[in-house]
């Protein structure tokens, strides 16, 4: 057994040695968020990470569109701003039911009455995002934001379910209480629209307005 696991192990790291990085050039993303990493790094890019410290509570907006697009270009214009002449990737996700922003939970009782809300149902996931860049001569900054939208079907849960669920922890640093790439993925009944979305960052879109900035370029391996 334990041989298998090595042999896969090294032939993991064979295909990803054999990999170059697509950018062109240096490219930071400005969030912790371990899902939004492994999504650039599985294409192909070499990202540095330098969070934004941007507190998300302080946004007034109401609109779910122009609330995530807002908060995607503060985090990466907060970044931008130190890191002069680097592009820098900023992005907010969000879920959205009856009109009503659902953010992180709080506590457990929170994250119970979150899911219990989108129990059953369907809901909306947005995800937006900014690749900006400030010059480091004129310090005049450039920004790319867009906004993608993901319809989420909740498949119908019973409270020892969501019980269970919200005990293994999860879902207390996702927006919307849940993790479709993770152990919350039995939840989903099915989607209509990105799936990276819903994990966090539209991949396809992204890579499009990446490439439109010619800072990314896919060669022959």
């Amino acid at each position: 057994m334990s041989a298998s696991i090595n042999l896969s192990i090294l032939t993991f790291s064979v295909k990803k040695s054999c990999m170059d990085s697509i950018n062109t050039k240096k490219i930071i993303l400005a969030s912790k968020s371990p899902r939004r990493q492994e999504l650039l790094e599985k294409i192909g890019m070499n990202i540095e990470i330098y969070p934004s410290n941007i507190d998300e509570k302080r946004i007034p907006i109401k609109n779910p569109v122009e609330y995530v697009k807002e908060l995607a270009r503060l985090k990466a214009e907060n970044i931008a701003s130190l890191y002069p002449g680097s592009w820098v990737i900023g992005a907010d996700t969000t879920v959205v039911i009856h009109d009503q922003i659902i953010g992180k939970p709080r506590s457990k009782t929170d994250a119970i009455s979150i899911l219990k809300k989108l129990n059953n149902r369907e809901h909306f996931v947005y995800t937006a995002f900014c690749i900006c860049n400030q010059d480091s001569n004129s310090y005049t900054m450039k920004s790319v934001v867009k906004s993608v939208k993901t319809k989420v079907y909740f498949k119908n849960l019973t409270d020892s379910e969501i019980e269970w669920y919200v005990n293994t922890k999860e879902p207390f640093d996702k927006a919307g209480g849940y993790g479709i790439q993770g152990v919350g993925s039995f939840i989903v009944k099915k989607i209509s629209g990105s799936y990276t979305n819903v994990v966090g960052l539209p991949v396809c879109e992204v890579v499009e307005a990446l490439i439109n900035l010619n800072l990314i370029e896919f060669k022959d391996l």
